[in-house]
Order: C-alpha cells, then sequence, then structure tokens
C-alpha cells in the first residue's frame, strides 16, 4: 500500500526509529543505498515516507512503526499540506464514528475504489451535521482530492480503533498545533473552561473568531443544542467543524470568513457568545463598515478594534443573552474608546469586567481581561458593575496561573452579582462599582483602578510573623554556610560523559515535553527551585514521569544548573527543554553526578551558541571515573550545598516579601512609623 507522496523529514525518521537525529546524518553517509530526497532543502530535506520505512526495515533499524507515528508522519508530510491531511482524516473519522459500517464496505477495496466511494458516503453523515451554509467550512471532498489521502484514512480509522474517533483526532490536531505555536493563537482549556461557566448554560452558542474551537468545545451540553463558529482561516473553521462534530452530538454550523466583513450569521440571535477574538488590528474594516447597524453603541475608532467584536458579539444576541470576551487591558482604559464603554454602562450591557493573571492566555506577558456583556431587555437598567481582580492567583513560573483559586475568585463574585446585580466585596479581589462613580472624563473600567491591593503584608500582625520567619531563616542559612575548602591544585582524575554512561547502562537518558499531565516540571521550575507549574498539551503520548533520585537539566540558556528530584516533586510530568538523567543506584550516586554537571567549565565546553540560544549537549557533559564510595562523598557536600542554595532562595524571597509589607502599610496607615 503505497503512501501516495508522504514525505517525511530527517527529525521525522528520527522519531520513527527512535534515535537522535545525528544517528540519521550519520546513516545518510555511510549507507549508498539510504533513500534520495524527494523534496524540501538542501539544509532540511524531506523523504519518501515509504522508503524510508522499506529501508529501516531492511536494516533491521525498526521492527514495526507504532500507528500513531505512522499516521502523524502521514498528516506532516501530506503532499497537500497538513490542513488538507487534518480535514480528510477528520471527514472520515466522523463516517467511522457515525457510520462504520459504511466505512468498513468502502474500505474493503483499493485505495482508488475507497477515493470513489467516499464523497457519496460523505455526504451522508456531513451534511446532517453542518447543514446548508453560504460558505460552509467543511466541502466533501472529491475523488481526486481524496486519492493521495487513502493510506493516511486507512491509517487514522485503525487509530480509532485503538484511541477512539474522537480521541484519534484530538492527537491528530494537538501534535498539528503544538509543533506550530507561532501559527496559532490558542486559548488555554482551563481559560475556557471559565468563560463557558461564566456564559451559563445556552442552548445557541456563537463564536464568531473561533480559532481551534476551544471555547465552543467547552461549552456545557444542552438539548437541542446548536454550535455556530466563524473564522476568517478557512482551514481552521473546517478543523473547528470536525473537531465538534466528533466531540459532541450537538448541531454544528461553521462557516470560513471575516465576521466583521462577512457575517455568515447575520440573522442568528443566540443565548451566548463566547470569543478570544484578534488584538489591536487596524485592518478590521473600519472604512467600509462606518454605517453598519452592529454599532448601537457607537463606531469603533480604527484603534478599537476589539470594541468592534465587543458590539459585534452584542448584535447577535438575544434579549438577555450573555457574551464572554477576552480582552487586551488596554480596551478598558484607552481614551479612543470611553464614549462607547460609557454608553455600554449607562444601557446596561456591560456587566463585569475581569482581570486575568499574568500567563492566562498568549500574549502570557500581559494580565488579560474577560468582559462579560448581556443585552439589555425592556424595563431598567442595573445600576452597578462587577470588578473582579484574579492577579493573586499569577504563579511564580511559567506554568501558568492557578486556575483553582482564578475559578474561585471569578465565580463567587459573578454568581451573585448575576443573580442579584450586586455583590459583596472582597478587600482587592472584587467589587460592585455603581455605573455613576465611572462615568468621568476616562471611563477607566480597568479593575485595579477601582479596587486597590491589600496591604502586601496583612497588617502588622502578619508583617511581625514575616520578620520572625525571615531572622529563622537567616539563621539556618548561617548555619549552612559551607566552611572554607583546603587549597589544592587541580585534580588528575579520569573523565567519563554522560553519553558514555548512557551507553553503558550507568543511567538513562530522556526528554520531556509529551502527554498531558496535572502537574509539569519546567525549565523555569528547575532554574528557580520551585515546584512543579507547568502543563502539557493532549498529544496522546504517555509522559515521562519523574522519580526521587532523578537528574534533570535544563539544555536551554546556558546556565550550569541540575536538579536532584526529591519525594514531593516525583511522580511530575517531565517539561520541555528539560532532559532527565536516571542513574544506576549500584554505579552512580545522584548528588555526585549533579554536581559535576553544574560545574561551569564542564557546561562551557558541552554547550553550542546559536543567535538568539545556547543549547547545552548533555551528553558532552563529563565527571570523573570515582568508586561509589568516593562519589558519596562528593554527593554529600554537593547536597550540603543545594540546602544552602534553598536557603538563600527562600531569605530572599521573604525580605521581598517583608520590604513590600512595610512600604505598603507605612503607605496606607496600618504600620506606624515607630
Amino acid at each position: 500500500m503505497q503512501d501516495n507522496g508522504t514525505e517525511v523529514t530527517a527529525a521525522g525518521i528520527a522519531r520513527l526509529a527512535g534515535v537522535g537525529r545525528a544517528a540519521v546524518s550519520n546513516w545518510r553517509r555511510r549507507h549508498a543505498d539510504f533513500p534520495r530526497p524527494v523534496g524540501g532543502t538542501e539544509t532540511s530535506p524531506s523523504f519518501a515516507l515509504a522508503e524510508v520505512e522499506d529501508w529501516l526495515r531492511r536494516q533491521g533499524k525498526l521492527a514495526e512503526v507504532p500507528l500513531r507515528e505512522r499516521v502523524w508522519q502521514q498528516v506532516a508530510g501530506h503532499p497537500q499540506g497538513p490542513v488538507t491531511a487534518l480535514v480528510h482524516a477528520g471527514c472520515a473519522l466522523v463516517l467511522v464514528h457515525d457510520r462504520p459500517t459504511v466505512w468498513n464496505e468502502a474500505a474493503a477495496g483499493s485505495d482508488e475504489r475507497l477515493a470513489a466511494l467516499l464523497p457519496t458516503a460523505l455526504e451522508q453523515v456531513l451534511t446532517p451535521r453542518f447543514g446548508a451554509l453560504r460558505r460552509p467550512a467543511v466541502a466533501t471532498p472529491t475523488p481526486a482530492r481524496l486519492l493521495p489521502s487513502a493510506s493516511l484514512l486507512r491509517g487514522a480509522a485503525g487509530l480509532a480503533a485503538e484511541l477512539g474517533a474522537p480521541g484519534t483526532y484530538e492527537f491528530l490536531l494537538g501534535r498539528h498545533l503544538d509543533a506550530n505555536p507561532r501559527q496559532y493563537t490558542l486559548t488555554p482549556e482551563d481559560l475556557a473552561a471559565l468563560m463557558a461557566d461564566l456564559a451559563g448554560p445556552a442552548r445557541t452558542v456563537l463564536d464568531p473568531a473561533c480559532g481551534t474551537g476551544a471555547l465552543l468545545r467547552a461549552v456545557a451540553p444542552a438539548p437541542d443544542q446548536e454550535l455556530h463558529g466563524q473564522d476568517s482561516d478557512p482551514g481552521l473553521a473546517a478543523l473547528t467543524a470536525l473537531r465538534l462534530a466528533l466531540h459532541t452530538r450537538s448541531t454544528v454550523r461553521t462557516a470560513a470568513g471575516d465576521s466583521l466583513r462577512a457575517d455568515a450569521f447575520d440573522t442568528l440571535r443566540a443565548d451566548a457568545v463566547v470569543s478570544h477574538p484578534p488584538f489591536n488590528e487596524r485592518n478590521w474594516g473600519h472604512d467600509e463598515l462606518a454605517y453598519d447597524p452592529r454599532w448601537e453603541y457607537g463606531f469603533p475608532a480604527r484603534t478599537e478594534s476589539e470594541l468592534a467584536w465587543v458590539q459585534h458579539a452584542l448584535a447577535r444576541l438575544r434579549d438577555g443573552g450573555t457574551a464572554v470576551l477576552l480582552m487586551p487591558p488596554a480596551a478598558a482604559s484607552r481614551r479612543s474608546g470611553r464614549r462607547i464603554r460609557a454608553d455600554l454602562l449607562r444601557r446596561g450591557a456591560l456587566r463585569a469586567v475581569i482581570a486575568l493573571p499574568v500567563g492566562a492566555a498568549p500574549p502570557y506577558n500581559i494580565p488579560l481581561h474577560l468582559w462579560v456583556l448581556r443585552r439589555p431587555e425592556q424595563g431598567p437598567v442595573q445600576p452597578e458593575l462587577l470588578l473582579t481582580d484574579a492577579g493573586a492567583a499569577a504563579a511564580e513560573g511559567r506554568g501558568g496561573p492557578d486556575w483553582g483559586a482564578v475559578r474561585t475568585a471569578v465565580l463567587d463574585a459573578w454568581r451573585p452579582f448575576a443573580r442579584t446585580g450586586t455583590a459583596p466585596g472582597v478587600p482587592g479581589v472584587s467589587r460592585s462599582v455603581p455605573v455613576i462613580e465611572l462615568l468621568d472624563d476616562d471611563v477607566d473600567l480597568a479593575p485595579a483602578r477601582h479596587l486597590p491591593p491589600p496591604s502586601a503584608g496583612g497588617g502588622a500582625e502578619e508583617l511581625t510573623a514575616l520578620r520572625a520567619r525571615l531572622d529563622e531563616t537567616l539563621r539556618l542559612t548561617a548555619g549552612l554556610t559551607p566552611s572554607p575548602a583546603d587549597a589544592s591544585g587541580p585534580a588528575r582524575w579520569p573523565l567519563t560523559t554522560v553519553g558514555e554512561l548512557a551507553r553503558g547502562g550507568a543511567l538513562v537518558m530522556r526528554t520531556g515535553g509529551n502527554g498531558p499531565h496535572a502537574r509539569v516540571l519546567t525549565d523555569h521550575d528547575v532554574l528557580a527551585g520551585t515546584a512543579p507549574s507547568g502543563t502539557l498539551p493532549e498529544m496522546g503520548e504517555d509522559p515521562v514521569l519523574v522519580e526521587e533520585g532523578d537528574v534533570v537539566v535544563p539544555v536551554l540558556g546556558g546556565g550550569a544548573v541540575a536538579r536532584v528530584i526529591d519525594g514531593k516533586t516525583a511522580g511530575a510530568a517531565l517539561g520541555r527543554n528539560l532532559t532527565l538523567l536516571r542513574p544506576d543506584p549500584a554505579a552512580l550516586d545522584p548528588w555526585f553526578l549533579a554536581g559535576f554537571l553544574r560545574g561551569t567549565a564542564n557546561n562551557r565546553q558541552a554547550s553550542s551558541y546559536a543567535s538568539t540560544a545556547t543549547r547545552l549537549d548533555v551528553r558532552r557533559l563529563q565527571l570523573p571515573r570515582l568508586p561509589l564510595d568516593q562519589q558519596r562523598r562528593y554527593g554529600e557536600r554537593f547536597r550540603a550545598l543545594a540546602a544552602f542554595e534553598d536557603a538563600l532562595r527562600l531569605a530572599g524571597r521573604l525580605g521581598d516579601r517583608l520590604v513590600r509589607g512595610l512600604h505598603d502599610g507605612l503607605t496606607d496607615g496600618t504600620v506606624a512609623p515607630g
């Protein structure tokens, strides 16, 4: 069975064979019969997947290609591109999911027969699921378009027997999104779930900038539910349609096109709108949409594309319907939007502005906002706006905020406010503000402006306790201070490398970044000495879990760092840009290993340098060949140094909190100068 032109890169070959890319380069140099490139560039060639598999089997380097890896390589190397491959695979998986007997009958013959029969079979499932729209997101592929995908479709159907059709599509789509992080702006699952909770139960839901469908996928199911989505990228609109069709039994209506310029749902009146619209777009249609009836609250300035999306969402709601939009913080305070914000307040359309912690969604370096809106009904206007700041739930690392704390802070404030139009205030977290207080010259709705944070120290009593804890930590630090080392010349011991130890079985090397897990140890956690704080995307693969005694080394950034995993961290998943070394206790002491890996000269000789980053080749790191009893002597000293380093970190954090608390206490009057 041929792969009809499916190509694979050197990195893909390495994944198929379970080796590094350097091994693939060596095969190309040493074996004259290695397959010739069929595409790509001189520096990044691509090869025919079928030829590569055949060569690997003949060389005894590949006993059996894992099905999920084979299917993924067919997607990544598809001659019509990975998005087309995902659309074709998604169509076939919907057929497998809804009418498996029809699929089995079509797949019984040759690839040509399969491609010829599929369009008619697909029409039977796609039309009822997606309906008839002016600009449908998913059109039934022709036999000519399907033929190059025949092998992929058979592989996807086989994988569905293992993972289920929905699980197979999530695996393939997740791999594609993870492989192209700069191409897509994704909405994290935890944020999508929070936005869906704020929107509440709904029978008809719209996302006018649906992207990959994360928000619509998070909406709670309801009887006779209809999910509507539109995106300017036809590929994303199609992927969302197929993803939703496999995820839910709700009616799915998705369309390709710019919602502001070419709205496919101009007659829709939805119960809820959820959206993560594009930010800071000047070319949103300002000139051609000047007299559009959607601008009930004022014509947005060219620099206020977000307020255009806000009014589009309100225009597509039924009276009393709820919209939840992710917004940049500037939209709450830019002077160019103050008149529209004022009218939204006066007419009761804007109900809440919620400040999220830094790291909640891309761009991760700013605290984004959620706007909750309701299309006004007939009757009195509710005179208050809920302002909430969940910034206190920000995490120390780069793994994102504490979503449990975010949900609690936001929903505990929103639920009573949604019922009664007011809510009790929580100092520094939430406040129900009379609209009249906000209608000044600026109409600044940023929660931080109206929610003074509580004193960082929590008052004089907590500052006293913090001072006592800092004193105790400083005494501990003094006791852990290493004694001066005896002067001696450089050692002349025999050296080995991590790569040699791995080949000899003295340790096992693993790299991180695969499979979802609740606790993920990131490279930032290792560098900062903090608890696991990250997340990993759904990849359909098992994560690498760290064990007590493992040594974890960051490979980016040029720092000399190695961390020995303790009992508290054990069980977490290994994150990206980390290498795990699992020593054999009978051959290597973990603290000895970690200590020598941290040597500055050792890291310098094992690093390679590019224009933007330094990368560590862990295999080249050196350490001395010493008996186990001598290793343990060094290991005890390295362990003591690590404890001293941890105490210094803790003292620094406590000192920062004490200084900040004293400043806040003195300035707000809770602490007297004496």
